[in-house]
Order: C-alpha cells, then sequence, then structure tokens
C-alpha cells in the first residue's frame, strides 16, 4: 500500500498575513486562488517585485503598523487608526508624534517593563524551587 501525500492549501489572507502584507492591496490572481505552502515558501524565499513593494512601501495591516509605531493594535484603535498605512503615513505620524502615539508607546513600554519583571520573578522561582530540589 502506498500513500499519497495531499497539498497543504491556505486561504489568501492566511498566505498575506503570513507575508505580513494587506491582502486587498496584493494582487487579483493571489485574492483569488489558494496557495500552497510551496508556493508560500516559495514567495517567502524568491519575493516577486509586487511583494518587496508591498514589504517596503505598504499599504500594511495593522499588526505591521502596529509595531513600526511601537504600540499595540488596540492602541491603533484607540489612536483612530482602523485603515492600512503607508510606510509614507507611518513616517509622517511619527514625525507628528500626536498625543495618543506618545500616551501609547509609553503604554506599551509599561507593559513591556512588566512582562520582563514577571519573567525575571518567574525564573527567580523557577531556580528556587530547583534548588530546594537538589
Amino acid at each position: 500500500m502506498t500513500s499519497h501525500q495531499t497539498t497543504q492549501t491556505m486561504k489568501p489572507a492566511t498566505a498575506a498575513k503570513k507575508l505580513g502584507v494587506y491582502l486587498e492591496a496584493t494582487p487579483a490572481e493571489f485574492q483569488e486562488g489558494v496557495i500552497s505552502r510551496a508556493e508560500l515558501n516559495a514567495l517567502q524565499a524568491n519575493p516577486p517585485a509586487w511583494l518587496e513593494e508591498l514589504r517596503s512601501n505598504g499599504p500594511h495591516p495593522r499588526p505591521v503598523v502596529a509595531a513600526k509605531l511601537g504600540v499595540s493594535i488596540a492602541g491603533l484603535a484607540r489612536g483612530g487608526v482602523t485603515e492600512a498605512l503607508t510606510t509614507e503615513q507611518i513616517e509622517a505620524l511619527k514625525t507628528d508624534n500626536p498625543e495618543w502615539l506618545q500616551k501609547e508607546r509609553a503604554t506599551q513600554a509599561e507593559v513591556r517593563k512588566e512582562g520582563a519583571r514577571i519573567k525575571k520573578r518567574n525564573a527567580e522561582r523557577a531556580a528556587q524551587s530547583g534548588d530546594r530540589r537538589s
């Protein structure tokens, strides 16, 4: 008996998310088809011009916009940013540095600081419980 492997495919939205691009800005043939794992790997290894253009200039999806601005996705929403932004628009926001962006960056910094504190505390506890077992 021989078993045959089925090709793993994904929806265009999933592939766009994995590639870090805004689906609506991709070519029609990308949006309308299904993408195999091999095709996704090929796009990542050797990106075509349209993919390089989207990655460098946008429009970028919200997770990418949030990362470039140093805020959370929820912070974007609180700041009124609900649409995909281009690199130029992101740079303009950084330059203008509105009050909501300053506040959200500070909030994000506190969240990261707290996460680091908890991680350190948990590591210390794990080390102490390991010492007791020895």
